[in-house]
């Protein structure tokens, strides 16, 4: 199986995941995903847990496109995850019941696949889950 992700610079590869922000390089400002100007922006590796700020469930296809996700549709959670010291960014949630899900709960970044191409390539994207270890 051939799995790559949805878009390239947008995450590091496991075991060490991050997302990938940029820090603009005269004001400090982070953002998510990098923009493509590196004359600007600087690559900055996003802390990889965080606290759920806000969240829904998506229960219908979003439009397409730009959407491109699985053929059959199932329902999944979104939210936006504070990572401390950065930013919040927008992700869809997993391994989590929807019931489950509450604000202030801790999150780390995991992968998820999005869709199998004709090709037999699996296309991942970010997204986080509840936190395994909350000690650290």
């Amino acid at each position: 199986m051939i799995a790559r992700p949805i878009a390239p610079n947008l995450f590091t590869s496991p075991p060490t995941l991050h997302l990938i922000g940029g820090r603009h390089r005269t004001s400090g400002r982070m953002v998510f995903p990098l923009p493509p100007d590196p004359a600007s922006y600087e690559p900055v590796q996003l802390p990889s847990r965080g606290t759920l700020w806000s969240y829904t469930v998506q229960r219908f296809p979003p439009k397409s496109p730009p959407y491109r996700g699985a053929e059959s549709f199932e329902p999944f959670a979104l939210g936006y995850v504070e990572l401390p010291g950065a930013l919040i960014v927008e992700s869809r949630l997993t391994e989590v019941a929807f019931d489950a899900l509450r604000l202030g709960l801790p999150m780390e970044l995991t992968t998820t696949a999005l869709r199998t191409d004709s090709d037999g390539s699996v296309v991942l994207t970010y997204a986080f889950r509840p936190a395994r270890d909350t000690s650290q």
